[in-house]
């Protein structure tokens, strides 16, 4: 690559230019380096806060299932508590 602009610079009149093309196309390739760098690091900054998201989501979902599981018993107990009564005002009538 370097010796096709090598012999570009040696055909033009305006040979400078050549030279700073290249150099604004250092310049820009540096910008770019620094920018990827710049956004893998943001990057990384946000892949972490995800994990940290993800810790807690996984946590509150575990909450929620206990609390579901303690409602569904709860209910249940008042379900057979109802049967209870019933049962005991049935046997209680029979016995009249």
């Amino acid at each position: 690559m370097g010796s096709h602009i090598k012999s570009m610079y040696a055909q033009s009149a305006y040979g400078w230019m050549f030279i700073m093309t290249e150099e604004k196309k250092l310049i820009m390739l540096t910008d770019f380096l620094e920018t990827k760098l710049r956004k893998e690091k943001e990057l990384e900054f946000y892949e972490n806060e995800l994990r940290k998201l993800q810790e807690k989501m996984m946590w509150l979902k575990r909450d929620i299932d206990l609390n579901n599981t303690i409602i569904d018993l709860i209910k249940r107990e008042a379900v057979l508590d109802i049967r209870e009564e019933i049962e005991r005002n049935l046997i209680g009538k029979d016995d009249e």
